[in-house]
């Protein structure tokens, strides 16, 4: 457009000296000149990663011009929107719905959509993450973290980052601007509290050791009590055992038992003695069965 301007300065500028003067020299270089202004105002570049938003004495095109030489009209201007990723961390301090003060260190990736650049450029311009990007950042962080309690969000960092985007990602999304990744880089709290979540893990921690040792003296109770159980057992198998032997002796022994081995084992151990008798209940007359035997 400056180009432009210049070239018609130039062109009306020759014009009146031409007039004036009456030297077509000057009105000659003139025209040269203007003629190059006007060349030069007809040929614009967009920067690889931009996208080129065309305007007409302020009015947007509803058209973009992709990296690379373009030829424009003299009177038109060409805004260049970068739509690379780009990347901003944000601080902010919001709040859990139980009340607690929680710092967040917030990280958006994000990009323009090309084909709406047009858009974006008329009804927010250029400075769109300050004007759309950081205050639903702002909005989309504390709405998440306040659905959460203060002890939740210390083991649910990674849900409370996809609630955190889904937000972000619906509020940007009219704005033509894309969400390609959200992160929570970092989430501290007051010191009160952290001093109160690691006193109840200690607490936890310590409940849950005396358990695991009731639960160990209860197995090792156990075990005893089996292994008394299974001594006990093996004892009383080994006396029924050795009963049952006893009794297979004695009954293998009295089936062996006959009256000619009964009378051979008597004889053998007979010293030769016949018995002495009474004879009597008074007479206190004892009599020797041999002496009797012998006399008859």
């Amino acid at each position: 457009m400056l180009f432009f301007i210049l070239a018609v300065l130039l062109i009306v500028g020759g014009a009146a000296a031409y007039i004036l003067t009456k030297k077509g020299a000057i009105a000659a270089v003139s025209l040269v000149i203007a003629v190059g202004l006007l060349a030069l105002s007809c040929v614009t570049t967009v920067p690889t990663g931009h996208t080129g938003v065309v305007t007409t004495f302020g009015r947007v095109e509803n058209f973009t011009l992709d990296a690379g030489v373009h030829l424009v009209k003299p009177w038109q201007q060409v805004v260049k929107m970068d739509n690379r990723v780009q990347k901003q961390t944000v601080k902010l301090a919001c709040f859990s719905s139980d009340i607690q003060e929680v710092n967040m260190a917030y990280t958006i990736n994000y990009q323009i959509r090309k084909s709406n650049a047009m858009t974006l450029y008329s009804t927010v311009g250029v400075a769109y993450y300050d004007t759309v990007v950081a205050p639903n950042i702002a909005e989309a962080v504390k709405v998440a973290t306040a659905h959460y309690t203060a002890e939740e969000l210390v083991g649910m960092r990674d849900d409370l980052a996809s609630a955190i985007e889904v937000i972000l990602s619906e509020k940007l999304e009219q704005y033509n601007i894309e969400v390609v990744s959200t992160s929570i880089e970092d989430m501290d709290f007051t010191d009160a509290f952290t001093d109160a979540v690691e006193a109840k893990q200690v607490a936890q921690q310590n409940k849950l050791k005396a358990q695991t040792e009731a639960e160990q003296r209860v197995i090792e109770a156990q075990a005893a009590a089996e292994v008394k159980k299974v001594q006990a057992d093996a004892e009383a198998y080994e006396v029924l055992k050795k009963a049952e032997a006893e009794a297979e002796a004695n009954r293998k022994i009295a089936e062996s038992l006959t009256g000619s081995l009964i009378d051979y084992t008597y004889a053998q151990s007979w010293d030769g003695k016949l018995p002495q008798i009474m004879q009597g209940q008074e007479s206190g007359l004892l009599v020797d069965v041999g002496e009797m035997i012998q006399a008859d």
